[in-house]
């Protein structure tokens, strides 16, 4: 739920009396204000549905109009809001104008990549190119290295950016600076009281910045650090004497849209305005990379969240999963065609190989969910000694959803020292700081390193102390849910019969509400008092059929990711022709040339007694 449906208003009681669904959650309506709706149906021009959508989320008044339609002059975010960027910004254009020579170290995942991308590209158009750095997801683990460093000072850099890291590295940082190397932290993980002694720490979540822009994503933080060089450049005259053409920073949006949509930050603000200019940028596929990957994972049409979350953002992501983390960066920077197809090909090979892999580890976690009894601690802690470094934060994600519990999966990887260490991710629900009880158990001795965000983070451990770990993270999560609220909500943004789920409505929802992610969810529908036929299982493991009316007539399609073998899905598969209450996405199915309205379902609940 997003922070706008949270605090819109008060919730009175559950949806059609459902207190528990067939996936263990009450069902809540969202409530809009009615003066708001009417105020937003007469200025916008907008069916009554789509009003309610905009005011349950409490946007109404003067946020209406850049919330449905941000604008780049009106709503670009000032650069120079953040803490240190006019110090960072003076500094990097006088050593640009001085010759000194820059390199870039990105975390191996999207954002990472997708921050690595932009500088080097942002640099290339100044005509300079840069040595990028990705660690081995499971040699080198999370954040810089000291051999990272010296292996691009080796490649001349005497200037590093670290990007979607370092906040919290102070003994690698302090490295760097003893080896020569001036640094710079582009970053939006938590920070702690103090920063690394880098020349610039550029992170909104910094106590002491009140840009607001702590929403961010890590390439977000990265353009704007370019868009704010950019401008120093221009006011010193630095394009017209060098003879050469200002970049177009809007040619960085897609990269922008890309890594912010795969990191799951709030799509609230400046990432609402990055991600609507970005995506049609990535449909039109200049970026030769992502041109690449589309082709390579089959998108085609209109580009979503979904497209970049679920079609581009894995085959990125894995590569760093088998070893060969720079693929993305690379991939994404490159202006060779044929190179760019080479990697995506390579990505989507490895994302093949990936699926299988994460597949086995999930089953064997889930027996040992069942075995040793974890579901009944606050935490679900899975120790697996088989497991693939690179896949526990996807695991821990599957296993969080399939218990509604926080969840940390460790793996097993050699350091650099030689040493045997544990590789944790954390996925966490409502009410858990992740970040907070891994910095906590790092101080507490109980890890190497950790860290993070709220709702995700990880942390490297040695085997001995996995045990004490296991049991501090179950006091820490125990005493957060203490003052959280304990029941699961699904809340629900509307109600509509057969007949009203159809292809305009999908379209005015996306064009008006969309695009969706953090603290702005796709909005969710109930079908109430509906019965499904032609219930079979397709893929292996998801649910199909069509919904009809209780009295018959108006039918659609609807389809249950991954429902197979949830209490959901074998109630759908016993219960054909009883009368339920079905939850789900309204989305358009394109086949032939044809367009539909089907529904994808998230919930059931069979008809109170």
């Amino acid at each position: 739920m997003s922070l706008a449906q949270e605090k819109a208003r008060p919730v009175k009681g559950a949806a059609f009396g459902i207190e528990r669904s067939l996936n263990k959650a009450r069902w809540v309506m969202a409530e809009e204000t009615l003066s708001d709706v009417q105020d937003i149906m007469r200025i916008q021009k907008m069916p009554e549905l789509v009003a309610k959508l905009l005011s349950s989320r409490g946007i109404k008044g003067d946020a209406v109009e850049p919330f449905i339609e941000p604008k780049l002059a009106r709503d670009f975010p000032d650069p120079f809001s953040m803490q240190g960027m006019r110090a960072f910004a003076d500094d990097i254009a006088s050593e640009i104008e001085k010759g000194t020579k820059f390199a870039v170290f990105g975390d191996f995942d999207v954002d990472g990549s997708t921050s690595s991308a932009v500088f080097i590209r942002f640099f290339r158009a100044l005509g300079i190119e840069i040595p990028f750095y990705i660690p081995d997801r499971m040699s080198e683990g999370y954040g810089p290295n000291v051999n990272a460093l010296k292996n691009l000072q080796d490649q001349g850099a005497e200037y590093v950016f670290i990007a979607d890291c370092g906040t919290t590295s102070f003994d690698v940082i302090s490295a760097g600076k003893e080896m020569g190397l001036k640094i710079v932290i582009f970053d939006h993980h938590e920070p702690e009281d103090k920063l690394p002694v880098a020349n610039h720490v550029i992170n909104p979540k910094r106590h002491d910045d009140d840009s607001g822009l702590d929403v961010l994503a890590a390439v977000g933080v990265c353009y704007l650090a370019c868009v704010a060089i950019n401008n120093v450049l221009k006011t010193r005259g630095y394009y017209d004497a060098k003879g050469l053409k200002a970049p177009d920073m809007r040619s960085l949006l897609d990269l922008v849209a890309l890594g912010t949509v795969c990191d799951m930050v709030p799509l609230t603000g400046a990432n609402r305005l990055f991600v609507r200019y970005g995506l049609p940028m990535i449909e039109r596929q200049s970026n030769i990379g992502i041109k690449a990957l589309s082709e390579v994972a089959g998108v085609s049409g209109t580009v979503d969240s979904y497209t970049c979350g679920f079609m581009l953002g894995p085959r990125i992501n894995a590569g760093s999963r088998v070893h060969k983390a720079y693929l993305g960066a690379e991939m994404l920077a490159s202006e060779d065609a044929e190179h760019a197809k080479n990697i995506a090909w390579t990505l989507n090979d490895c994302n093949d190989k990936r699926k299988a892999i994460q597949n086995e580890m999930i089953e064997r976690a889930k027996r040992k969910v069942e075995a040793e009894g974890l579901d009944q601690h606050p935490l679900l802690f899975i120790d697996d000694e088989k497991g693939h470094p690179g896949l526990s934060g996807l695991v821990a994600g599957q296993i969080k959803e399939l218990y509604n519990k926080p969840c940390c999966v460790v793996t097993y990887a050699d350091g650099e020292d030689g040493r045997r260490e544990g590789r944790g991710s954390g996925r966490s629900v409502a009410g858990v700081n992740m970040a907070s009880a891994f910095i906590d158990a790092r101080h507490a001795g109980h890890v190497l390193k950790g860290g993070g965000h709220a709702m995700a983070g990880g942390f490297t451990v040695l085997p001995e102390q996995v045990e004490g770990l296991q049991a501090f993270l179950n006091e820490h999560v125990a005493k957060q849910l203490e003052s959280a609220e304990p029941t699961v909500d699904t809340q629900i943004d509307g109600v509509l019969s057969v007949r009203g789920v159809q292809v305009d409505l999908a379209r005015d929802i996306e064009r008006f509400v969309g695009p969706y992610g953090m603290a702005n969810e796709e909005p969710l529908f109930v079908l109430p008092n509906v019965k499904l036929q032609m219930v079979d299982v397709v893929g292996g493991a998801h649910v199909k059929c069509m919904i009809v009316d209780a009295e018959g007539g108006s039918r659609i399609k609807a389809i249950a990711f991954r429902a197979a073998d949830s209490e959901m899905g074998e109630v759908m598969l016993k219960k054909q022709g009883t009368p339920m209450h079905v939850v789900g996405f309204i989305r358009i199915n394109s086949w032939n040339g044809n367009e539909s309205a089907e529904l994808h379902i998230k919930d059931v609940a069979l008809l109170q007694a």
